[in-house]
């Protein structure tokens, strides 16, 4: 191969041959060829073969996750000439992510931006046109569940958390400005609000504090309560928090709720009156709109089975909802936008196993969910939309034993409670919350 070539006034000393045709790869070839030898190289395969490119594939799905999203698609039956090599899923946001098969996750995106999504296939040819856009989706942090203070043998200022979608043990998250327990707890989706109840000298601060949840370290001052001192119930949406019930300043039993605004610092302000039981213990939780507080110990001592819900956005909208299956206080709740469930408590001088659930939207009686693990009261919860957690708590009934598992169900469901892990210690009469419950 080393004839000049003349074609026209281009001249072309010894032009590249042709790479082979095998496989995948398809070659090419430059310079200016005489028929002779393009005849030679077709007849010998040697001569490069054009390719075409794979059809477009198909997104099937996307699954939003902590600053990630996982994009699944079917591959286009017609493959092109060649064999596919990658595909590739592009964010709208820019960010992409190349592999051999289905699924792709995209990372580096930012939580709360919804994007959508279109998949490439890439062969020896180039790369296919893009599929159709997927959905929209919104990637998001995991709930975390936040459990405040608490009391065993000593006295808690510990604040520790979970990531509810997955399972495992608490970690520490900071501490409380003084050791407390029997308080109540409310959150939006940034920001943790722990009321504290008795500190170490029974004596109650009616101190208000805060944490933002994403981050990990001690509390804030917030401002501090109206008259409520502790044994109330803490609840809300993403624009309120309510402590209903408890004690009030005389240490009797009451059915005053107070309220605070989430996103700013101050002191509480009177919402209310719950019109249909003074309570002390009682659990509570809440939709977006409705906030719903079952159980507790009355005015007359009788561990009640009442349910009443409010209207959270006005002030003193309540009524009757209806009733738990069974009368108890020292109850937890917790539950999604839709169902509000209530676990255990004590009843007739024993810890409870009982689950309620009811659905928040409508009126009407509890129903029978299943059953805890393990017996328990004081004990605390935490729960975004799929799953809600029990933490802690005593059971007079297994040799007076103090719990530091952690269990959940899911929400959606029925059925007993499964195993989390544990908490940093045993604990009980503590609080809990989450931003990702159902208020929100």
């Amino acid at each position: 191969m080393s004839k000049t070539r003349f074609f026209g006034n281009l001249i072309k000393t010894n032009p590249t041959l042709p790479t082979a045709n095998s496989s995948s790869a398809y070659g090419t070839a430059t310079g200016i060829w005489t028929l002779e030898e393009a005849g030679a190289f077709r007849a010998a395969g040697d001569w490069p073969i054009p390719g075409s490119v794979a059809g477009a594939p198909t997104i099937t799905g996307v699954t939003a996750g902590n600053a990630q999203v996982a994009v699944a698609f079917n591959a286009n039956a017609d493959a092109g000439s060649f064999t596919v090599s990658s595909f590739t899923a592009l964010a709208s946001s820019g960010e992409s992510a190349s592999g051999s098969s289905s699924p792709l996750t995209v990372t580096g995106l930012t939580n709360g931006n919804a994007v959508t999504f279109t998949v490439t296939a890439t062969n020896a040819a180039g790369a296919s046109s893009a599929s159709s856009a997927s959905s929209s989706v919104t990637p998001t942090n995991p709930a975390r569940g936040v459990f405040f203070g608490g009391l065993v043998s000593s006295y808690y200022d510990t604040i520790q958390y979970i990531t509810i979608p997955s399972t495992g043990n608490a970690t520490d998250f900071g501490d409380l400005s003084v050791a407390s327990y029997q308080n109540g707890a409310c959150a939006s989706s940034t920001r943790g609000v722990c009321a504290i109840g008795f500190d170490v000298n029974d004596n109650s601060p009616k101190t208000i504090e805060y944490i933002t949840i994403a981050n990990t370290g001690n509390t804030t001052d917030f401002g501090d309560l109206v008259g409520s001192t502790a044994r109330f119930a803490g609840f809300g949406n993403s624009t309120r928090g309510l402590f209903a019930g408890g004690l009030n300043s005389s240490y009797s039993r009451t059915g005053n709720i107070e309220y605070i605004t989430i996103a700013s610092t101050g002191n509480a302000q009177d919402w209310g009156t719950d019109l249909v039981e003074t309570r002390e213990f009682p659990g509570a939780t809440a939709s977006s709109t409705r906030g719903i507080i079952g159980g507790g110990l009355n005015s007359s001592s009788v561990r009640t089975n009442s349910i009443s819900y409010i209207t959270i956005a006005s002030t003193s909208t309540m009524g009757d909802f209806g009733d738990l299956t069974q009368g108890r206080d020292r109850l937890a709740a917790g539950g999604s936008s839709t169902r509000g469930i209530f676990g255990g408590g004590y009843y007739d001088g024993a810890s409870q196993e009982t689950i309620d659930y009811v659905t928040i939207a409508s009126l009407g009686n509890a129903t029978d969910f299943g059953n805890l693990a393990q017996e328990k009261r004081q004990h605390a919860s935490a729960s975004d939309q799929t799953r809600t957690t029990f933490a802690g708590g005593y059971n007079a009934e297994a040799s007076a034993t103090y719990v530091n598992s952690i269990e959940y169900i899911t929400t959606a469901s029925t059925g007993n409670g499964s195993d989390f892990g544990d908490l940093l210690t045993t604990n009980n009469q503590f609080s809990g919350t989450s931003n990702g419950h159902g208020g929100l």
